[in-house]
């Protein structure tokens, strides 16, 4: 039997490496064979573009080339990774993908969404996340808990404006896709978000049984 695609989206700061680890759990107590990963990256390819993209070297990079960059990292991805894992049985879960692109290249960048879907659908073919798991939080929020990290890699250096264009998308995204997705209130401490994780993750797995 296939697996299952799963995605957890959602811009800086609102936690998504930390629920990462806590949908995985969920996933693995339930007795399925999860493959973890991430965009852009899951491949020794994808994480040299991740490298290029994230870095500041080359800071002035036009948006199409952005745009096509994920695409090509996400190409890859899906052949070397995601699609055999799928085929095996196992669950995919991956830290970001399409939906990503339509936010922040999309909504961030101002790239038109048709011009995405006309590369989501030459690499992608008809493959879609199945439960996409949206952590959304205040922008100004997220970029306080963001700040407390790491130094600021290129995305994370934009400006508020660039942020709340990136939110609005994701929201648009998930109101044109409520069977998809599920959109978690990261405001809250982590244990409420956690909360929330698990009835979405818990009423997905009783949907397919």
């Amino acid at each position: 039997m296939r697996g299952k695609f799963v995605t957890v989206e959602g811009i800086e700061g609102a936690g998504k490496s930390s629920n990462l680890d806590f949908v995985q759990r969920l996933l693995e107590r339930a007795g399925l064979r999860v493959v973890r990963t991430r965009e852009p990256g899951g491949t020794e390819l994808g994480e040299s573009v991740r490298d290029l993209l994230l870095g500041h070297r080359h800071a002035g990079m036009a948006d199409d080339t952005e745009l096509l960059l994920m695409f090509g990292a996400r190409a890859e991805h899906i052949a070397r990774v995601i699609e055999p894992a799928l085929a095996s049985g196992s669950w995919v879960l991956c830290d970001r993908f399409t939906d990503a692109s339509y936010a922040y290249q999309g909504g961030g960048r101002g790239i038109p969404a048709a011009r995405i879907a006309a590369l989501e659908d030459w690499v992608q073919g008809p493959l879609r996340p199945d439960l996409t798991l949206l952590l959304d939080l205040p922008v100004a929020t997220g970029l306080q808990r963001a700040g407390k990290r790491s130094t600021p890699d290129r995305f994370e250096s934009e400006q508020q404006a660039f942020f709340e264009r990136v939110r609005t998308r994701y929201l648009e995204l998930a109101a044109a896709a409520p069977a998809r997705f599920r959109v978690i209130d990261a405001a809250y401490p982590l244990e409420a978000v956690q909360a929330q994780i698990q009835q979405a993750v818990g009423d997905f797995l009783d949907d397919r049984t």
